[in-house]
């Protein structure tokens, strides 16, 4: 039977993961909006709202706690850029990593 309340991790884990994440945030990560973010379309110039788990991908380091982070359509045209702090971004792994024995 599935407990809901047992899943949430703890506010000091939480607070780990961040520590952790912020600093693993390279260039051409694929990361993903832990937030919703308002943005700017490139080629209209109107309003956009980026939603909350929008992927987009690292395209340099602002700063040690900013990024520039570009978002593209399913044909690889780039929408919106714009910069975002860590603790806004989740990065998506495409390959587990080996555990030690």
């Amino acid at each position: 039977m599935d407990y809901p309340p047992r899943r949430r991790l703890s506010s000091a884990h939480n607070l780990f993961y961040c520590l952790i994440v912020k600093n693993e945030i390279q260039t051409h990560d694929l990361v993903a909006l832990t937030e919703d973010v308002a943005a700017t379309h490139f080629a209209t110039h109107q309003p956009l709202q980026l939603r909350r788990g929008q992927v987009g991908t690292v395209v340099m380091p602002l700063d040690a706690d900013h990024f520039q982070v570009e978002f593209s359509d399913r044909d690889g045209r780039a929408y919106a850029m714009l910069p975002l702090r860590s603790n806004q971004l989740m990065i998506l792994w495409e390959q587990p990593e080996a555990m030690p024995a």
